[in-house]
């Protein structure tokens, strides 16, 4: 059982070290964020405006109703400082998205997860567990990992006196969810950021939205009768602007988390479906 306690180990250490930390990559992100919206959407050379120089026009004395797109990037600009909050989830959801594809890829394993499968249950019908566990050893992940465990238990279980038939099932049931237990934090890590972002998004673009009308009624409020037709026009595209990117950003988080929730349900079943493998042929064979 010393090699069960350091498999398990092994995988305690895996799971702490899995995945990026949002304490330290999200003020990261934040300064990436801020950067892009004062530096390339706020340069100069996104605006008509003469005589605006300098790094970023939000440096500049000039009036945000006095500034005249040129660009796609001056118009975001435009949306007011709300953007750049949009554009730290935009960010977040991307980097997320990379990080959890290489992390449910690598616990895939290395080899064609059905084939490994369909390999291992084959090798468990004919009860040959070491070459099963060398299969394990080839196919590595998070799937390998689990199977490997099941299988060291299996070979432990089966040269065990002590307990009886009965007993050996729970101790190999058990040694499997545990197994299965220590891989699952690694795989969902970070997933609670995309579903919170899918409907923080659309919260903070509203708040833009409401903002940017705000600002518009100033303005109609502020002209005693006559409006001021540039503040109205920045109000309203400040609010239309914080819209379509607080809905981009939810709409493309939210797929992107239900993509990696489907894939991480394909890897416990498959878990599940090898887990009862071994289980059969343990209950088959001793």
């Amino acid at each position: 059982m010393e090699m069960n306690v350091s498999t398990q180990e092994e995988q305690v250490v895996a799971k702490k070290v899995g995945g990026l930390n949002p304490a330290v990559v999200l003020p990261i992100l934040y300064v990436i964020a801020l950067g892009i919206y004062i530096f390339i959407l706020g340069n100069p050379g996104n605006f008509k405006n003469e005589g605006v120089t300098g790094l970023s026009v939000a440096f500049s004395d000039v009036e945000n109703k006095d500034l005249h797109p040129d660009s796609f990037m001056g118009i975001i600009y435009m949306g007011g400082p709300i953007v750049h909050i949009l554009i730290l989830f935009m960010i977040t959801v991307i980097v997320f998205a990379i990080e959890r594809f290489f992390v449910l890829r690598k616990a895939a394993g290395t080899g064609n997860l059905e084939n490994f499968v369909i390999k291992v249950r084959n090798l468990l019908n004919k009860n040959k567990i070491d070459e099963a566990v060398e299969e394990c050893d080839a196919q590595k992940g998070s799937v390998g990992n689990v199977v490997k465990e099941g299988l060291t238990t299996y070979k432990a279980l089966a040269n065990d006196k002590t307990l009886n038939k009965e007993q050996k099932m729970v101790a190999l049931t058990k040694s499997i969810e545990e197994a299965t237990t220590l891989e699952m934090p690694m795989l969902e890590k970070n997933m609670m950021i995309l579903s919170t972002l899918g409907t923080v998004a659309t919260l903070v673009a509203l708040l833009g939205t409401v903002i940017g009308m705000i600002k518009s009624f100033q303005a109609l409020g502020a002209a005693g009768g006559t409006p001021d037709a540039a503040a109205l026009s920045i109000g309203i595209s400040e609010a239309l602007i914080n819209t379509a990117l607080g809905i981009g950003t939810s709409a493309i988080a939210i797929i992107l988390y239900n993509f990696f929730t489907s894939k991480i349900d394909g890897l416990t079943y498959k878990i599940d479906e090898i887990g009862m493998s071994i289980q059969q042929s343990f209950a088959e064979f001793n």
